[in-house]
């Protein structure tokens, strides 16, 4: 779905009667949430009316953090005034550190930069934005080369996201562009022209984390739901990464059609991709893992047609964006079938 398809969805959405289901605003969001972690390719950005579905979702900057942030003054050589905390501990007891901060906004500059010095550790950075219709992240590179992980949507927080430090470096510049923003198509065949960033701005931090001393064990997975978007679940999967990082099982498509679901837990559950292999289809690949703790059940259903009545392989390979020393995470892939 196109960038305009989901624009014109949402304005019918707005212009249809209110709908009785009373749970149906926390299924949406939900399904946005679901859909897009674990949908975005690499370096993808929302935009438009998509934006505004992601303000909805609500996201907590980091894990393990309760209350308000409190401000803190820098001087100007060390930066902006930021909304990010110097120093903090995460659920799962890794610390993390601040090592530089900057700000863009609408007003000012469209891109900055900050060198690091590196100690060996882990890099992650932290881009919370304002603005009433701002939810994509600039573009980040590392010493020029884009950052790999994929990138999510803000609101009034931000996922960390990890940064890939190159070998052998001991500083490295980390630079946020805001300077583009996609493209939007006006008319449904006319042509996609270059989109500028809603009014607003981001509050921009680099951190150096520390793995923990030992592995960190992850909860156990939930259950997936007996029923799921009008399949039945017929066989389940799971494992712990990175040990595991592969799965085979077989499913009946009695109607012709088969689902694939997966669900994480561990504080960098969002971090991990998955490509699927549906008989000889091969789907596209999926970034960041659902988290089910409570609520409706994130869905992001990938689907495929398959012969009816034939039992299918289903297979799969996980991996994880960035470092995961001691922290690993715990998957479950659902196969569901109609």
């Amino acid at each position: 779905m196109t960038v305009q398809d989901l624009r014109e969805a949402l304005r019918d959405q707005a212009e249809a009667p209110s709908p009785a289901n009373p749970h149906r605003h926390d299924q949406v969001r939900a399904r946005i949430r679901g859909t897009r972690l674990r949908r975005r390719a690499a370096a993808g950005m929302v935009t438009g009316m998509a934006a505004v579905a992601a303000i909805a979702v609500g996201v907590s900057l980091f894990p393990g953090t309760t209350g308000p942030v409190p401000r803190e003054t820098t001087t100007a050589a060390a930066g902006p005034v930021s909304k990010l905390p110097e120093s903090f501990t995460a659920q799962d007891g890794t610390e993390y550190r601040r090592l530089a901060t900057a700000e863009l906004r609408d007003t000012g500059e469209k891109a900055v930069s900050v060198t690091v010095p590196l100690s060996g550790r882990p890099l992650d950075m932290a881009a919370p934005c304002d603005g009433e219709f701002v939810t994509a992240m600039p573009d980040v590179t590392v010493n020029g080369k884009r950052a790999t992980a994929p990138s999510f949507g803000c609101a009034d927080g931000m996922y960390l996201r990890s940064l890939t430090v190159p070998p052998g470096a001991t500083e490295v510049t980390v630079k946020f562009d805001a300077t583009e923003y996609g493209c939007l198509r006006t008319k449904k065949d006319g042509p996609c022209l270059p989109d500028k960033f809603p009014p607003g701005g981001w509050d921009l931090a680099v951190y150096e984390w520390t793995p923990p001393a030992e592995p960190v064990e992850p909860a156990q997975v939930k259950a997936f739901p007996d029923r799921l978007g009008g399949m039945e679940l017929a066989t389940s999967a799971s494992g712990v990464w990175p040990q595991d990082s592969s799965f085979t099982m077989t499913a009946e498509g009695t109607g012709g059609q088969i689902g694939v679901e997966q669900l994480c837990t561990g504080d960098l559950a969002t971090r991990m991709w998955f490509t699927f292999r549906v008989g000889d289809k091969e789907l596209p690949q999926t970034s960041g893992c659902g988290v089910w703790e409570e609520g409706p059940f994130p869905m992001a259903m990938s689907e495929v047609t398959v012969p009816k009545g034939e039992r299918v392989t289903v297979t799969g390979r996980l991996g994880g964006w960035g470092e995961f020393t001691n922290r690993p995470v715990r998957w479950s892939v659902g196969v569901y079938a109609r």
